[in-house]
């Protein structure tokens, strides 16, 4: 099959097996996890999960739990289309041993763990991020973590506030209060959006102790208190504007978890439920969704969230009146 012919599924998986049978990759080294490959080949996770499910197949690589999916060991299977390589017998070797570990103030600061946690939550979501974890992408000891965080629940706490502080609102705020709030909504999206775990970590009804989302529930509150709203009033909007922000955002991350566990994006997987779907709609009872169904409707969180938001805004601008 040419090139131009192959799926491109294959392609990447063409890539990756030159990169490992090139020594680019070597035995023990991790691979792009699923989330990695959609982002840089811009793929969907079926496609991702094909690709490291084609590896796995070849023998190339192996999943290993709590680190992610490594390359296998050289020579433990051949390459599709080679035959094994005959090798004399050889005694047996005891296995290198394992470089040292950087020493504890050297490997592991809270920076350098927070970073580390970060980059795996990006990349594979928050049940991928364990101690364990965090010390093998550090190449240390997982002991050595609790010098300076007590627990994972205290590492998240230390994960949100490293995203958040990354934020920088303007400061001069735009005069009217609409914009005002549409920027800071945005700028909230656009964090839950670049880290996909941040939403369903953060809790509206146990809010955690974290210092980093102040600067937006602030910046609502002075905006709204602003506009002649008492403070507790201004709070309960607050709460229903961060909420139908974060309620729309926590869908990135069930999807891409989905879409993981499946190997079916959200189009794919509604392909195998229509049958079902037809079936009650055939009975009648629900005309107006069969209406919808037939027409078709493509969802798309970011228009959801800006429709949503807008909405939000109107009800606001109508509050806001209603005190004048």
């Amino acid at each position: 099959m040419s090139p131009q012919n192959t799926p491109r599924y294959g392609q990447i998986v063409d890539e990756l097996r030159q990169r490992i049978t090139a020594g680019e990759l070597g035995p023990g080294d991790r691979v792009p996890s699923t989330r990695e490959i959609t982002r840089q080949w811009g793929v969907a996770m079926a496609t991702a999960t094909k690709v490291l499910t084609e590896l796995r197949n070849e023998g190339l690589v192996r999943a290993v739990p709590g680190v992610g999916t490594v390359v296998e060991a050289a020579g433990r299977r051949a390459l599709p289309g080679r035959p094994p390589a005959m090798r004399p017998h050889t005694p047996a070797s005891p296995p290198p041993s394992a470089p040292r570990a950087q020493t504890t103030d050297q490997a592991f600061t809270l920076e350098r763990i927070v970073a580390a946690a970060v980059r795996v939550a990006d990349a594979e979501g928050l049940s991928a991020v364990s101690m364990r974890r965090v010390a093998t992408e550090l190449g240390g000891a997982t002991m050595s973590l609790y010098r300076h965080v007590t627990d994972k629940d205290d590492l998240l706490i230390q994960m949100m506030d490293a995203t958040f502080a990354q934020w920088q609102f303007p400061a001069t705020p735009p005069e009217d209060w609409r914009e005002r709030l549409s920027l800071a909504a945005h700028m909230l999206w656009d964090m839950f959006r670049r880290h996909p775990w941040l939403a369903p970590a953060l809790s509206v009804t146990r809010p955690q102790p974290v210092a980093g989302p102040m600067p937006f529930t602030e910046w609502v509150l002075a905006t709204l208190e602003g506009q002649g709203l008492d403070l507790s009033t201004a709070f309960t909007t607050h709460l229903a504007l961060f909420n139908h922000i974060r309620g729309t955002a926590v869908h990135v991350e069930m999807e891409a978890e989905a879409e993981a566990v499946s190997g079916l994006n959200d189009e794919e997987w509604m392909d195998t439920q229509e049958p079902a779907l037809q079936a009650i709609l055939a009975t009648g009872r629900f005309p107006t969704l069969d209406r919808l169904a037939t027409a078709g409707y493509d969802l798309d969180l970011d228009d959801l969230f800006e429709f949503g938001l807008q909405r939000y805004l109107d009800g606001i601008a109508a509050l806001l009146d209603s005190k004048s």
